[in-house]
C-alpha cells in the first residue's frame, strides 16, 4: 500500500518532467532552432544583426524606428526610406542586399535584390507561399484573399476577378463619380482656404469601396471601417511585440482582449448587412443577390455545388479584406498624389491641361479615363516614392535553392519593395526626386525590363486583384478635382510619414485650394 509519502515522490517526479520537458521544448524554440539557422546562413555568406534571446532584434527595430518617428524630415524630400524602415536601411548597408533579421524566434530573410524577389513573389511550384499570419493582423484580414493558401485561395480570387473585372468596372464608374461630386460639393467650402485631403480621401474610398463593391453607403459601412481602423492601429501598436501562443490562451493584455470584442463586434455587423441582402431577395424586393462583390459572394455562399459553396465566415472574411484593402490603399495613393502635384505646380498643370483636353468640364468617362497618359506618370512616380504597402512577406514552403543559396523549409521571407523603389543602383542618382517622365515609355522602360523593381501592387498570380479598381478610382478623383481646383500645400504641413502599417502621413496632408 502506498502512503502518503510516495504518492507526494511520484506527483514531484511528474511535475519536475513535465516542466524539463517543457524547458526542453522552450530552449529548442528560443536558442537550438535559431542557432542552427543563424549557422546554416552564416555557413553560405548571409549574416545580420545577432540574435538576441527570445526578443531576437524586436528591441532594436522598434527603437529606431521610434527615433526615426520622432523628427520631421527637413524640407520636402522624398528620401522616405531612412525614417520609414530605418532598420533595413543600416542593415543592408552593413550586412548586404540579403540579410537576416529577427522578430522574436523567427528569422526573416530579408530581400532586397530584384531577381530573388521576382523568383519568390512568381512562386512557381508553390514553393514561396504565404506567411502564416496571427495574432492582430489575423484579426484584421481573417483568412480572407490576402492571408489564405491553397484551394481556397484560388476559389476566392476566382470570385474576386469575377467581381472586379473590365466590364464590372466600367459598371461602377458612375458610383465612383457620384462620390466624388459629393466630396466636392463640401469642397466648395475650402475654396481659398486649407483642407485636410487625407481624412477627405479616407472618406471618399470609404464611401466609393462601399457602394460598389457592397451596394451600400458610407454611413452604413461606417461602422465596420471605425472599427478596422481600430484594429489596424491595435496591429500596428503590437507590431514587434513578442508573444506566446501557448500563454495567450490563459493571459490576455487589454489590447487582445480589446481585439476581440472588436472582432466579434465586426463579424456582426457584417452578418447584418448579409441577413439584409438575403432577405431583400426571399421578400420578393429584389429578383437577385446583385452583381457587386457583396452579392457575388452571397451568391457563392447559396451555390447548389457544395464544393463551390462558401461559409458565412469565409464572407466575413473577405468583407474585411475588401473594407480594407480598397479604401486604404487608393486613400493613401490619392494623398501622396496630391501633395505631390501641389509642390510641383508644372506637373499638375500638365496633368490638368490632359484632362480638360479629354473631358473638357465633363463627367470622365472609361475611353478617355484609358488615355490618361501624363496622370499615368504621375501615378506611378507617386507609387514609386510612396507605395501604399511597403512590404510582402512570404515563406519557404520546403528546402530550395534561391539564386546562390539553399534556403530551409518554414523561413520566412521579407521584402521591402521602399527600399527597391528607393535604390539609386536600379533609378539613378536621382532617385529621390518626382520625375514622373521616368515612365513616359512605360513601367518596362522605366524599370529596363525589371518587373521585381516596381512593384506596388505585387508581383504574380498574388497581385493584388484590386490593382485596377484602386487606379481608376484614382484617376477619376484626380480628373475631377484637377477640373475645377487649383491647389498649393500649406504652410501648415509637416512632412512625416510613417508606417502604419501602409504608409500614412503622421498628421495628414493639407492643401490649400484656389477655385479655377
Amino acid at each position: 500500500m502506498r502512503t502518503l509519502g510516495d504518492v507526494t515522490i511520484v506527483v514531484t517526479s511528474f511535475l519536475g518532467l513535465f516542466f524539463l520537458l517543457v524547458l526542453v521544448k522552450v530552449l529548442h524554440k528560443l536558442w537550438w532552432i535559431p542557432t542552427r539557422i543563424r549557422h546554416l546562413m552564416a555557413m553560405q555568406g548571409i549574416k545580420g544583426p545577432s540574435y538576441r534571446f527570445i526578443h531576437g532584434n524586436t528591441k532594436e527595430i522598434s527603437t529606431m524606428e521610434k527615433e526615426a518617428r520622432s523628427r520631421a524630415i527637413l524640407g520636402l524630400s522624398h528620401n522616405i526610406f531612412p525614417k520609414v524602415q530605418p532598420h533595413i536601411e543600416l542593415w543592408t548597408d552593413i550586412y548586404g542586399k540579403k540579410y537576416l533579421q529577427w522578430l522574436g524566434p523567427q528569422a526573416h530573410l530579408v530581400i532586397t535584390e530584384p531577381e530573388s524577389i521576382k523568383e519568390v513573389l512568381n512562386n512557381r511550384n508553390r514553393a514561396y507561399p504565404k506567411t502564416d499570419v496571427k495574432g492582430f493582423v489575423r484579426k484584421v484580414f481573417g483568412n480572407g484573399l490576402v492571408t489564405s493558401e491553397g484551394e481556397k485561395w484560388g476559389k476566392m480570387r476566382k470570385l474576386a476577378n469575377y467581381a472586379f473585372h473590365g466590364e464590372s468596372l466600367r459598371g461602377m464608374n458612375p458610383a465612383m463619380i457620384s462620390s466624388v461630386e459629393t466630396m466636392l460639393e463640401r469642397w466648395k467650402n475650402y475654396e481659398g482656404k486649407e483642407v485636410e485631403v487625407f481624412e477627405e480621401f479616407r472618406l471618399l474610398t470609404s464611401e466609393v469601396i462601399s457602394r460598389t463593391a457592397f451596394g451600400s453607403s458610407y454611413l452604413e459601412g461606417k461602422k465596420i471601417f471605425d472599427m478596422l481602423q481600430k484594429l489596424n492601429l491595435l496591429a500596428f501598436r503590437n507590431l514587434y511585440k513578442v508573444s506566446f501562443s501557448g500563454f495567450s490562451k490563459f493571459f490576455k493584455t487589454k489590447d487582445e482582449v480589446k481585439s476581440e470584442m472588436l472582432e466579434k463586434e465586426m463579424c456582426d455587423c457584417v452578418i447584418e448587412l448579409i441577413k439584409k441582402r438575403e432577405e431583400k431577395v426571399m421578400n420578393g424586393e429584389e429578383d437577385s443577390f446583385g452583381s457587386d462583390f457583396f452579392g457575388v459572394l452571397i451568391r457563392a455562399h447559396h451555390d447548389a455545388d457544395e464544393k463551390q459553396r462558401i461559409s458565412v465566415d469565409d464572407m466575413v472574411d473577405e468583407c474585411k479584406t475588401f473594407y480594407v484593402a480598397g479604401q486604404e490603399t487608393t486613400n493613401i495613393l490619392l494623398g501622396w498624389t496630391v501633395l505631390l502635384l501641389a509642390v510641383h505646380s508644372d506637373w499638375q498643370e500638365e496633368a490638368r491641361k490632359e484632362v480638360l483636353n479629354l473631358f473638357g468640364r465633363e463627367k470622365p468617362n472609361p475611353d478617355g479615363i484609358s488615355k490618361l497618359k501624363i496622370m499615368s506618370m504621375v501615378i506611378n512616380e507617386s507609387l514609386r516614392l510612396y507605395p501604399p504597402v511597403i512590404t510582402i512577406t512570404r515563406k519557404v514552403g520546403r528546402e530550395i535553392k534561391l539564386g546562390k543559396h539553399i534556403l530551409p523549409a518554414n523561413l520566412n521571407l521579407f521584402i521591402s519593395n521602399l527600399a527597391l523603389h528607393h535604390d539609386p543602383q536600379i533609378w539613378g542618382e536621382d532617385v529621390n526626386q518626382f520625375k514622373p517622365e521616368r515612365f513616359s515609355e512605360g513601367v518596362s522602360t522605366a524599370t529596363n525590363n525589371n518587373a521585381a523593381a516596381f512593384f506596388p501592387f505585387g508581383i504574380g498570380a498574388r497581385s493584388c486583384v484590386g490593382m485596377n479598381f484602386a487606379i481608376t478610382e484614382a484617376k477619376i478623383a484626380l480628373s475631377m478635382i484637377l477640373q475645377r481646383y487649383s491647389f498649393t500645400l500649406s504652410p501648415a504641413y509637416v512632412h512625416w510619414p510613417f508606417q502604419r502599417p501602409t504608409l500614412h502621413p503622421q498628421h495628414g496632408i493639407q492643401v490649400i485650394l484656389q477655385s479655377l
